[in-house]
Protein backbone atom coordinates (compact mmCIF):
# COMPACT_ATOMS: atom_id res chain seq x y z
CA UNK A 1 0.00 0.00 0.00
CA UNK A 2 1.29 3.44 -1.01
CA UNK A 3 -0.05 6.29 0.73
CA UNK A 4 0.01 10.28 -0.06
CA UNK A 5 1.33 13.12 1.50
CA UNK A 6 -1.44 13.41 4.71
CA UNK A 7 -2.55 10.49 4.81
CA UNK A 8 -0.03 8.06 6.66
CA UNK A 9 -1.37 9.22 9.80
CA UNK A 10 -5.35 8.54 9.39
CA UNK A 11 -3.98 4.99 8.16
CA UNK A 12 -2.16 4.40 11.43
CA UNK A 13 -4.86 5.91 13.77
CA UNK A 14 -7.74 3.72 11.37
CA UNK A 15 -5.52 0.78 11.70
CA UNK A 16 -4.14 0.67 15.46
CA UNK A 17 -7.69 1.71 16.54
CA UNK A 18 -9.62 -1.13 14.66
CA UNK A 19 -6.76 -3.73 14.85
CA UNK A 20 -6.65 -4.69 11.22
CA UNK A 21 -3.37 -4.85 9.23
CA UNK A 22 -1.76 -2.20 8.24
CA UNK A 23 -0.62 -3.28 5.04
CA UNK A 24 -3.56 -4.38 3.59
CA UNK A 25 -6.46 -3.20 5.85
CA UNK A 26 -8.57 -6.18 5.89
CA UNK A 27 -6.72 -8.98 8.25
CA UNK A 28 -6.47 -8.92 11.90
CA UNK A 29 -3.60 -7.83 13.90
CA UNK A 30 -4.17 -9.36 17.10
CA UNK A 31 -4.64 -13.01 18.16
CA UNK A 32 -5.64 -12.35 21.40
CA UNK A 33 -6.11 -9.17 24.15
CA UNK A 34 -2.26 -7.70 23.50
CA UNK A 35 -1.08 -10.78 21.10
CA UNK A 36 0.07 -9.71 17.78
CA UNK A 37 -0.30 -12.68 15.06
CA UNK A 38 2.75 -13.99 13.53
CA UNK A 39 1.30 -12.93 10.04
CA UNK A 40 -1.28 -11.22 8.35
CA UNK A 41 -4.22 -13.86 7.22
CA UNK A 42 -5.36 -12.09 4.03
CA UNK A 43 -2.20 -10.07 2.99
CA UNK A 44 0.84 -12.09 4.46
CA UNK A 45 2.34 -9.40 6.36
CA UNK A 46 5.13 -10.97 8.63
CA UNK A 47 4.66 -8.99 11.87
CA UNK A 48 8.25 -9.89 13.45
CA UNK A 49 9.30 -6.26 12.58
CA UNK A 50 7.25 -5.19 15.32
CA UNK A 51 8.52 -3.78 18.43
CA UNK A 52 6.67 -1.57 20.37
CA UNK A 53 7.92 -2.93 23.76
CA UNK A 54 6.58 -1.13 26.91
CA UNK A 55 5.25 1.79 24.71
CA UNK A 56 1.54 1.41 25.27
CA UNK A 57 1.99 0.95 28.86
CA UNK A 58 4.03 4.43 28.57
CA UNK A 59 1.55 6.12 26.82
CA UNK A 60 -0.99 4.72 28.89
CA UNK A 61 0.19 5.67 32.39
CA UNK A 62 1.33 8.94 31.00
CA UNK A 63 -2.18 9.72 29.01
CA UNK A 64 -4.82 8.60 31.40
CA UNK A 65 -3.62 7.74 34.83
CA UNK A 66 -1.47 10.84 35.21
CA UNK A 67 -4.61 12.98 34.93
CA UNK A 68 -6.64 10.70 37.12
CA UNK A 69 -4.15 10.77 40.08
CA UNK A 70 -4.67 14.28 39.85
CA UNK A 71 -8.45 13.81 39.95
CA UNK A 72 -8.34 11.61 42.85
CA UNK A 73 -6.07 14.14 44.81
CA UNK A 74 -8.48 16.32 44.19
CA UNK A 75 -11.52 14.59 45.53
CA UNK A 76 -9.11 13.32 48.67
CA UNK A 77 -8.45 17.00 49.56
CA UNK A 78 -11.57 18.66 48.65
CA UNK A 79 -13.92 16.10 50.06
CA UNK A 80 -11.77 13.61 52.15
CA UNK A 81 -13.92 10.94 51.89
CA UNK A 82 -13.84 7.24 53.38
CA UNK A 83 -11.12 5.04 51.89
CA UNK A 84 -14.68 2.85 50.66
CA UNK A 85 -15.10 5.94 47.92
CA UNK A 86 -12.18 5.71 46.52
CA UNK A 87 -12.00 1.62 46.30
CA UNK A 88 -15.75 2.25 44.61
CA UNK A 89 -14.45 4.82 42.31
CA UNK A 90 -11.09 5.81 42.00
CA UNK A 91 -9.50 2.10 41.86
CA UNK A 92 -11.77 1.13 39.32
CA UNK A 93 -11.63 4.21 37.32
CA UNK A 94 -7.82 4.21 36.97
CA UNK A 95 -7.85 0.61 36.25
CA UNK A 96 -9.97 0.94 33.50
CA UNK A 97 -8.36 3.94 32.40
CA UNK A 98 -5.34 2.32 31.90
CA UNK A 99 -6.12 -1.18 30.90
CA UNK A 100 -8.60 -0.16 28.23
CA UNK A 101 -5.91 1.99 25.96
CA UNK A 102 -3.56 -0.74 25.33
CA UNK A 103 -4.71 -2.61 22.71
CA UNK A 104 -5.58 0.59 20.60
CA UNK A 105 -2.17 2.35 21.47
CA UNK A 106 -0.35 -1.16 20.36
CA UNK A 107 -1.74 -1.32 17.34
CA UNK A 108 -0.98 2.52 16.76
CA UNK A 109 2.54 1.94 17.78
CA UNK A 110 2.46 -1.43 15.72
CA UNK A 111 0.94 0.58 12.66
CA UNK A 112 3.01 3.76 13.00
CA UNK A 113 6.68 1.36 12.88
CA UNK A 114 5.10 -0.38 9.52
CA UNK A 115 4.18 2.56 7.72
CA UNK A 116 6.98 4.43 8.68
CA UNK A 117 9.53 1.49 7.78
CA UNK A 118 11.50 2.15 11.03
CA UNK A 119 14.28 0.00 12.55
CA UNK A 120 17.01 0.64 14.45
CA UNK A 121 19.82 2.10 13.12
CA UNK A 122 22.50 -0.55 11.48
CA UNK A 123 20.60 -3.81 12.18
CA UNK A 124 19.89 -4.37 9.11
CA UNK A 125 21.95 -6.86 8.00
CA UNK A 126 21.44 -8.46 11.54
CA UNK A 127 17.92 -8.10 11.07
CA UNK A 128 17.89 -9.96 7.76
CA UNK A 129 20.85 -12.69 9.42
CA UNK A 130 19.07 -13.86 12.38
CA UNK A 131 15.11 -13.40 10.87
CA UNK A 132 15.92 -15.23 7.29
CA UNK A 133 14.46 -11.80 5.30
CA UNK A 134 14.74 -11.90 2.18
CA UNK A 135 15.22 -8.18 1.54
CA UNK A 136 18.51 -6.78 1.36
CA UNK A 137 19.57 -4.37 3.81
CA UNK A 138 19.94 -0.44 3.15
Amino acid sequence: MTLKEGEALPWILKAGWKGVCPRCGKGHMFKSWLKLVDRCESCGLDYRFASPDDGPAFFSLCIVALPLIFIVVWLEVAFTPPIWVHLLTSVPLMVAGCVLPLRPIKGWLVASQYVNKSREAGTDALWAQLHGDERKPD
